[in-house]
């Protein structure tokens, strides 16, 4: 079966923040993107505020009619938002101040009881938790052991691979662990540096859920609009 697609909207939020008004709008976006097939929204509410904003998830928890994924650093202030706004699941990835977006996946086993407990606080209260890591075997291994539902396998090394040689083999790891993940219990999405080039070969990994991807589509929507970005990239991983 092939996967879902969930589309990215923070970028709309950056275009917007950028002059600090009120257009683009993502709820707008949301809206557009949901009517040309996307399957799940994903919103990605940072500490820093760069781009999606408070009032953006929680309108977004009002309007999206598919899913709402709520992408947010595993903090005591973003599990409380989400505890509050209750999106239709959180997926918890590592954040720097200085980044200019997602780098690799968290450190598990770095990160100790704390984020045990999270996860155990948001699925409590029927959140289900994702958490974004590299296919690394101990990485896997270490989310299950936190009781999370869902991993989504960073898929950035892959789509920066500049050889075919390394295509292969960053492909065969993502393989690999969608088979480690699965086999451990676990629900397994990938996204980050996904394209409308690069893709299809996730899309046709076995036990692949949903593919979020946010950048290539947006990019494509600046210059065809976004109900035919959304489309075309719904169609490429449809088989």
């Amino acid at each position: 079966m092939a996967p879902t697609l969930g589309v990215n909207i923070d970028h709309i939020a950056t275009i917007r923040q950028a002059r600090r008004g009120t257009e683009p709008d993502p709820i707008a976006a949301a809206v557009i993107a949901e009517l040309a097939g996307a399957d799940g929204i994903t919103v990605h509410l940072r500490e820093d505020r760069r781009h999606i904003q408070d009032r953006d998830v929680r309108v977004l928890r009002q309007t999206v009619y598919t899913h709402l994924n709520l992408e947010m650093a595993a903090t005591a202030e973003m599990v409380a938002i989400a505890l509050e706004i209750k999106p239709d699941y959180v997926t918890l990835v590592p954040e720097k101040r200085e980044e200019i977006t997602t780098e690799g996946g968290l450190d598990i086993n770095g990160m100790g009881d704390r984020l045990t407990k999270f996860v155990e606080e948001l699925q409590t209260a029927s959140i289900p938790v994702s958490l974004f890591v590299d296919a690394d075997p101990a990485q896997l291994k270490a989310s299950e052991q936190t009781g999370a539902k869902f991993v989504e396998l960073h898929t950035g090394t892959y789509a920066n691979a500049r050889t075919e040689d390394q295509l292969k083999q960053e492909l065969e790891f993502l393989i690999l662990g969608t088979e480690l993940a699965l086999s451990l219990g676990l629900r397994v999405n990938a996204g980050h540096g996904l394209t409308y080039w690069n893709t299809k070969a996730i899309a046709q990994i076995m036990g692949m859920e949903e593919l979020n991807i946010g950048h290539s589509i947006i990019s494509r929507a600046a210059l065809v609009g976004l109900d035919r970005a959304v489309r075309e990239m719904k169609a490429l991983i449809t088989f």
